[in-house]
């Protein structure tokens, strides 16, 4: 396959427009986004070695890495998960798949009016965000279980190139070429800062290579090792003395893609006839596509570790569906099916529970933070 040039849908150009001219409060984020795609790549990786033999053994240890290059001015986010093929790589960095683009395009320019709001992530379109601290992004990726690796680069002005390239494994490494005054994020203390600060949580290690002095006086010298910066424990499997108000906001974050506090989070573990822990969040404002029929449920479904489904339908009822979060229950078997998931007690009784637990929550702030209730009354009544 010789380079190809190919334009950007005219939504994903102006969208990019948006970012790079827009003056974000927190450019930090495009780190956060990087991350979280490598992590769900990884956890893709995961479910479709459940039921592709081929690909059991690929799936088994994901690793997430960042490398700094100050000599080229280069940051690189790698990671060992599905990787994309030429025809994924047109699909989703060349287009945004949905029909509410213009009304997201609508938000991100109100947004850019707002100094309080910040935008970047919801969509999927979290990628994009590397274009506000790099003047050119390359994307080197090879699918699991394909022999031949892509490499799709632009400079965000209109148009990208695919070709075909070469990579040892299977997974993808995401290159940004920093733009003039962004060389902060090629030192360790602030990449060691924003991983802590975002993706503490992120249940796979994020190592990278840093320097340090080993040895006694006259023997003393520099080596280069790796060091994991994540803990690497999920948030909801945590005790709830052991995470603080600012990582259950840091995690809605993450989770919803929405840069507003939420309102409330329900943090529990059930057990009885349906053992399962859930993070749920009720959030403070509306998503501006709630009312498209296309608009995907806020729950994370993991069954054992391994990401089931971002769009669990079957968990909520409809008029629920503004719920973020994340629901882990060991009891359902791991290569359970959307077919399955529709007629499954377990799923019935989880939901019986899920739907108890936050109905008792608003009744809560209705009679005992009646403003907060009337805000969320506002925006979802």
């Amino acid at each position: 396959m010789s380079k190809k040039t190919r334009k950007f849908k005219t939504e994903v150009q102006q969208l990019l427009d948006l970012v790079i001219h827009s003056l974000y409060s927190k450019k930090e984020i495009f780190l956060r986004e990087l991350i979280s795609n490598s992590s769900d790549a990884i956890d893709r990786l995961r479910f479709e070695s459940l039921t592709d033999t081929a690909l059991a053994d690929a799936g088994r240890e994901g690793r997430i890495r960042i490398a700094c290059d100050k000599a080229a001015r280069t940051l690189t986010v790698s990671d060992n998960g599905i990787g994309m093929s030429a025809e994924e790589l047109d699909a989703h960095l060349g287009t945004i798949a949905n029909s509410g683009t213009r009304n997201f395009l609508e938000s991100l320019r109100a947004a850019k009016k707002a100094a309080d709001m910040e935008f970047i992530g919801q969509f999927g379109v979290g990628f994009y965000a590397s274009f506000m601290v790099a003047d050119r992004v390359e994307v080197l990726t090879r699918r699991a279980g394909a022999q031949t690796a892509f490499r799709w680069a632009s400079t965000g002005d209109g148009a990208y190139t695919v070709e075909e390239s070469e990579r040892a494994e299977h997974g993808s490494d995401v290159v940004l070429h920093l733009r003039e005054g962004m060389d902060e994020y090629l030192d360790e203390w602030r990449i060691r800062e924003i991983v802590k600060r975002y993706s503490d949580y992120i249940a796979y290690p994020i190592a990278m290579e840093v320097e340090r002095e080993e040895g006694q006086d006259a023997d003393r010298r520099k080596v280069r090792k790796d060091e994991t910066l994540n803990a690497m424990k999920s948030i909801w499997k945590k005790s709830k003395s052991e995470v603080s108000d600012e990582e259950y906001k840091e995690f809605f974050h993450h989770v919803s893609h929405d840069f507003s506090d939420p309102l409330r989070w329900v943090h529990f573990a059930a057990e009885g006839t349906a053992e399962f822990r859930a993070l749920v969040y009720i959030p403070s404002q509306a998503p501006f596509d709630l009312y498209f029929r296309e608009t995907r449920h806020g729950l994370h479904l993991y069954v054992r570790n391994v990401l089931i489904t971002e769009d669990c339908r079957e968990l909520l009822p409809e008029y629920l569906r503004f719920v973020k979060g994340v629901v882990d229950s060991s009891d359902l078997p791991l290569n359970v099916s959307r077919e399955m998931l529709q007629d499954d007690a377990i799923i019935r009784r989880i939901r019986k529970g899920l739907v108890a637990r936050i109905l008792s929550e608003l009744q809560n702030m209705k009679d005992g933070a009646a403003e907060d209730y009337l805000k969320f009354h506002a925006a979802f009544g």
